[in-house]
């Protein structure tokens, strides 16, 4: 039972002392073109949210609501422009300030025009 434990808690450590994959991503509307662009320290996680958010038929963002009843969940699809990797050497404010940095420099890139 101890041998559980321990490798449970060493498990554990090790999942938390894990570098964050992070960047910027669309959730693009491929009927009208339109794209909602934004950010996050986990792009894993925000690619299950909007998996798990289409196959629910349930809104991810309030900026999509109205085109996501019209147009249906089919005609949204997630694509990640940019990845960064947290170092060993970042805190978790760095890395967070690293990514919006990074989200502003796609922001300049991107027509505000074709945006959400």
């Amino acid at each position: 039972m101890e041998d559980k434990k321990r490798t449970k808690r060493e498990l554990t450590s090790a999942y938390k002392q894990k570098p964050e994959e992070g960047g910027v991503f669309l959730i693009r509307n491929t009927i009208t073109g339109k794209v909602l662009l934004d950010a996050t320290p986990n792009l894993a996680g925000q690619k299950n949210r909007f998996e798990f958010a289409k196959a629910t038929k349930s809104c991810i963002h309030k900026k999509l609501e109205k085109d996501w009843k019209e147009y249906g969940t089919d005609a949204f699809e997630f694509e990640v422009l940019e990845e960064l990797k947290q170092t060993e050497s970042q805190t978790s404010g760095d890395f967070a300030e690293d990514i919006k940095t990074l989200k502003e420099i796609w922001e300049e890139k991107i027509e505000e025009t074709g945006r959400y």
